[in-house]
């Protein structure tokens, strides 16, 4: 998948860019494991709580700076972005995400 990640421009999860889930994948809830997962057309990846809750606000419209900031506000928690972008990186790197 490095290609992809090639071609959506660098890894970096600045604070101005829009992450998007891609096309291919979709969140969802999994009511008998009891977390939520992402599915795509090979399989499923089982997410913890943090990687989920970031996954959800990945729309495509709301940037990585308010991703965090909702975040935050959401959990009554600072500091937030390292771990954020690192996931994000991840994320993208994978293939899960893309920045528009």
């Amino acid at each position: 998948m490095t290609d992809t990640a090639a071609s959506n421009g660098p890894t970096t999860a600045s604070a101005d860019r829009l992450p998007a889930l891609r096309r291919l994948f979709r969140l969802q809830w999994e009511e008998v494991q009891q977390k939520h997962v992402l599915l795509y057309p090979e399989g499923m990846v089982q997410l913890n709580q943090p990687a989920a809750e970031i996954l959800k606000r990945c729309s495509g419209a709301t940037s990585v700076a308010a991703i965090i900031a909702d975040l935050e506000q959401a959990f009554q928690q600072t500091g937030l972005a390292p771990d954020v972008h690192s996931f994000l990186e991840i994320a993208h790197a994978q293939g899960w995400i893309e920045y528009r």
